[in-house]
């Protein structure tokens, strides 16, 4: 749980200073597109060290997933846009409302409660049928880009927000699927090769949702995607399950942290900084 919290923590942070990077990067003027603009971010040292945060929150994330189960590790994820808020009201100056810092506050006691409840993880190893559907499951989140990529208004944004939590729980999924690393082992399984096609698709989906639609949209149905449907995975086919009589906790647990990252949704993309009033 310790790891799922750092990768939580790293994910966050990285989220405000790479904001801050690219923010400055583009007010340094220069012609280019967006080729040229992440090359002048790669120079902002904020921009490296949000890159390195989002390494360490993925091993972190790995750590996580082999050893609690994953309802517990993909609601402390959801959890990272907590952070974002409270380091971008550190930050970018950026206020948060009363309704927001409960928001937080919920995300926190959700968290607790799963940390109390939660068990090891299972014990299921997956069967050779969960892992090609897996690597169906990406495939088809590959495709769904295609998709709603020709959608319009709220509707894209909440596609490809879905679309992109689909990607990273099967990329939550796989990590569990993944038990030899040994090289031939790895290039046999496909749940390496879903891991790989979820990861990239999710991220092209994401990215492409937050430039083009509402981060708030998006963010929501991000949030939906990567915490319910690895979370009955993980219960039904890979045996995770709570402690002895605290399955009621866990539930209610998971449930809290989910909807207090929900309130906190804007925060999927690190919010522009507020002026300064003058005077």
């Amino acid at each position: 749980m310790v790891c799922a919290l750092g990768a939580a923590v790293c994910f966050g942070t990285a989220t405000v200073l790479q904001a801050i990077a690219a923010r400055a990067a583009a007010d340094s003027g220069g012609s280019g597109g967006d080729a040229a603009l992440l090359l002048r971010a790669l120079r902002q040292w904020r921009y490296l060290a949000g890159l390195a945060l989002d390494g360490l929150g993925f091993l972190l994330q790995i750590a996580a997933l082999r050893s609690i189960p994953i309802y517990a590790v993909g609601a402390a994820l959801a959890a990272s846009l907590a952070v974002t808020a409270v380091v971008a009201a550190r930050l970018l100056h950026v206020r948060l409302s009363g309704v927001e810092w409960a928001a937080v506050g919920v995300v926190c006691a959700g968290l607790a409660m799963l940390g109390l409840a939660s068990g090891t993880e299972g014990s299921e190893a997956g069967s050779m049928t969960l892992k090609y559907w897996m690597l169906g499951t990406a495939v088809v989140v590959l495709l769904l880009g295609l998709v709603g990529g020709r959608m319009s208004g709220r509707g894209r944004a909440l596609v490809l927000g879905l679309g992109a939590g689909f990607g990273f729980g099967v990329v939550e999924v796989s990590v569990r699927l993944i038990d030899d690393l040994a090289p031939a082992t790895l290039l046999t399984n496909p749940a390496t090769y879903a891991l790989l096609i979820g990861g990239g698709a999710a991220f092209i989906l994401l990215t492409s949702a937050l430039q083009r639609g509402s981060v708030t949209t998006a963010t929501a149905g991000l949030i939906i995607g990567e915490t319910v449907g690895p979370a009955l995975v993980g219960v039904i086919w890979l045996g995770d399950r709570t402690r002895e009589g605290l399955a009621w906790l866990a539930v209610l647990g998971f449930a809290v942290a989910v909807a207090g990252a929900l309130a906190l949704a804007r925060f999927g993309e690190a919010p522009v900084e507020e002026p300064v009033a003058e005077g």
